[in-house]
């Protein structure tokens, strides 16, 4: 089956560099970073399919796009095919313009309901989850998975034949099984044995944390692109490191100190703004936790900004400890 109204150049587009699907993780205000530095793409957080689910004030934080620009791409997680048509439905007339199906999460409260990567050892109900999507909306619809359930269970290229029929528009593959979780290295084999195999956009996920990496990954498997999940946290400004040595062949200089203090302030303002100052203050300790991974005799300073819990408090606090370092560095730090 050809791939339906698919009028999106981005289907179209040779080495792709795109943020991947994160719960908790890629929101708006992340979502919105990672396309300032180059993503071409950006999937919002899973959102449930389950209808008892639409309207609670997680759903509607993560189906939340004002502002966003460039494609607008949701993915909703499930595993009955009607309430997947439906949420796609849903999406689709809040503004998606592009709709991605979870078939790759690993986690145990999702393939405990037979959700996201457990849906891999039910190759049938694939089919019928895919087929009942794409007839549902009137956009492209994507699909993320993994290699398989696990490795005496790697049937990826069922899945890729089954995406191609019934019309999915690009199919994202992460490098491991269910069962490996996160552990071990991606592999990238079946990956380029699918690109050969298939007529469809092939992304590759996984491990990829540089510029290097990404470019070796691209050449392993002759993927149409990348897609960055883990590798992006603490450092959006990957994407744009990989477009330049995708251009150039070699690295560009470091962000310079100012302008990476200037990126992370801004985010924990974006957080504060979009979550309200409870929920704000939560979510950006992680986020700051990762953009402070690598900064010398950083790790007490973590501990501290986690004990706060005001906004404007985290805020000077983070900006007077960035500004301790501001006459000593030019540059921030990265490990590539």
């Amino acid at each position: 089956m050809s791939i339906k109204n698919n009028k999106l150049d981005v289907f179209k587009q040779k080495n792709l560099i795109a943020l991947a699907p994160m719960a908790g993780i890629t929101d708006k205000p992340f979502r919105k970073i990672a396309k300032q530095f180059g993503a071409d793409w950006t999937v919002s957080e899973m959102l449930s399919s389950d209808p008892t689910l639409q309207q609670t004030r997680k759903s509607l934080q993560r189906r939340n796009h004002t502002g966003e620009s460039g494609v607008i791409v949701v993915q909703i997680a499930g595993s009955n095919p009607h309430e997947l048509a439906k949420a796609a439905q849903l999406n689709y007339e809040n503004g998606a313009q592009v709709i991605d199906i979870n078939m790759g999460c690993p986690a145990k409260k999702v393939c405990n309901v037979l959700a996201g990567s457990a849906l891999l050892q039910n190759e049938p109900l694939v089919e019928e989850i895919l087929n009942t999507v794409a007839k549902a909306v009137p956009i492209p619809v994507t699909l993320k998975t993994r290699l398989g359930w696990n490795d005496e269970h790697k049937n990826i290229s069922t899945i890729a034949k089954i995406a191609e029929q019934a019309g999915i528009a690009a199919l994202a593959i992460h490098g491991r099984t269910r069962t490996q979780m996160y552990n071990g290295e991606a592999q990238y084999d079946l990956i380029a044995e699918i690109k050969q195999s298939v007529n469809l956009p092939i992304w590759a996920n996984g491990d990829i944390t540089s510029p290097q990496k990404a470019v070796q990954v691209l050449q392993q498997t002759g993927a149409d692109g990348i897609m960055i999940g883990r590798g992006a946290q603490g450092q959006p400004w990957l994407f744009a490191d990989i477009q330049y040595f995708l251009q150039h062949h070699e690295l560009p200089k470091k962000m310079r100190f100012q302008a990476a203090c200037d990126v992370i302030l801004a985010h924990l303002a974006a957080m504060h703004d979009f979550y309200g100052d409870v929920g704000g203050v939560r979510i950006a300790r992680k986020h700051i936790g990762w953009y402070l991974a690598h900064v010398p005799h950083s790790a007490d300073f973590r501990k501290q900004f986690n004990q706060i819990d005001n906004p404007n408090a985290q805020l000077d606090k983070l900006s007077a400890f960035l500004q301790t370092y501001s006459s000593e560095y030019e540059f921030w730090w990265r490990d590539y």
